[in-house]
């Protein structure tokens, strides 16, 4: 069966080619009455843009790649589908990879090795450094995501997360709490976030003038809520009764949460517990679970804009937080 052109869709409609052009490419000015005939006319004559005929015309393949650690993590999923969602907007289409955070998998992606033509890349890397990036072998557009330490060799979009971090344990102190726990510390592996959140916990402590206690600082392997239950485990075995936890993410937070509520400890009469990432799960935890929330949507549209920005900005670009008060944080002290 012979391909369906814009001259077959042009001469069902009774408009020039290009009239149908301007429709299927969003160009030139069609009044909406025309617009909405020729699209009828594309889908009943089954109408399909040639994509490499466009690639060649555009210079430009219309997708772009994303890929990230761990698409089981909520803050990641809920991530990638507003990075789709704005990259629809410019009638883009995303395909998503994951690495699991190996440096194997994050070289591969970015080499762009058995990938194919793609506008840009996002990558959210914790294995391989920007400086480790600098020699890819593929030269199209990168865009940074997440705490691991660049150079400002790419653009590179982000949440400052000692500042943010900073914040959620001001807010615990405002409730008048000041034996506060820590619960995400890290010392091996890709830690940057770790670092970062765990500083920002230390200044906000320093600044009220309260001395860091180390024996609430808690260290765990992963982000996972099991980590957190262990977290919460040895808090409740240690004896140091904190009156209020901020957990390095929310899935720690509902973690530890879980088995502080199962041993009887009331939050947030007890104990205020606090998360990071405003993931929706949050808001539907018992008690619903307070949490920095970052801009994701405008951290998705930044790194979208900057895969086609000519040339592409370098550097970090940051966007904003706000905190969610929700009732893990709020009682008798408030």
């Amino acid at each position: 069966m012979a391909r369906t052109t814009l001259k077959d869709v042009a001469a069902r409609v009774g408009v020039s080619a290009k009239t149908v052009s301007n429709v299927v490419n969003g160009t030139g000015w069609v009044t909406e009455e025309l617009a909405t005939r020729v699209r009828e006319a594309l889908v009943e004559l089954g109408y399909r843009p040639n994509a490499a005929a466009r690639q060649l015309r555009s210079g430009r393949s219309g997708m772009i790649a994303l890929a990230l650690p761990e698409l089981s993590q909520p803050y990641f999923a809920e991530l990638a589908s507003e990075l789709v969602r704005a990259a629809q907007e410019r009638s883009i289409t995303v395909l998503i990879n994951q690495t699991d955070g190996r440096a194997d998998a994050e070289r591969r992606i970015s080499d762009g090795i058995d990938a194919p033509v793609m506008d840009g890349l996002i990558l959210s890397p914790l294995a391989l450094s920007a400086r480790d990036l600098e020699g890819r072998l593929d030269s199209t557009p990168l865009v940074l995501l997440g705490e691991h330490i660049g150079d400002g060799v790419f653009p590179h979009v982000t949440v400052d997360n000692t500042a943010a971090a900073k914040s959620a344990v001001e807010h615990l102190l405002s409730l008048g709490r000041t034996r506060i726990a820590a619960v995400g510390a890290q010392h091996s592996g890709p830690n940057e976030t770790s670092q970062l959140r765990l500083a920002g916990y230390r200044s906000a402590l320093e600044e009220a003038g309260i001395e860091v206690d180390e024996r609430l600082i808690f260290s765990v392997d992963e982000f996972h809520r099991g980590d957190g239950a262990r977290a919460a485990e040895l808090i409740l075995e240690s004896g140091v009764r904190p009156d209020a936890v901020f957990a390095f993410n929310d899935l720690l937070a509902l973690g530890a949460m879980h088995v502080l509520v199962t041993a009887g400890v009331h939050v947030p009469d007890d104990v205020a517990v606090i998360g990071f990432d405003d993931i929706e799960e949050a808001r539907y935890s018992t008690p619903a679970l307070s949490s920095v929330s970052p801009d994701t949507a405008a951290l998705a549209r930044k790194a979208i804009d900057l895969v086609f920005e000519q040339p592409p900005a370098p550097g970090i670009h940051t966007v904003g937080f706000t905190i969610a008060h929700r009732a893990s944080t709020k009682g008798p002290t408030q």
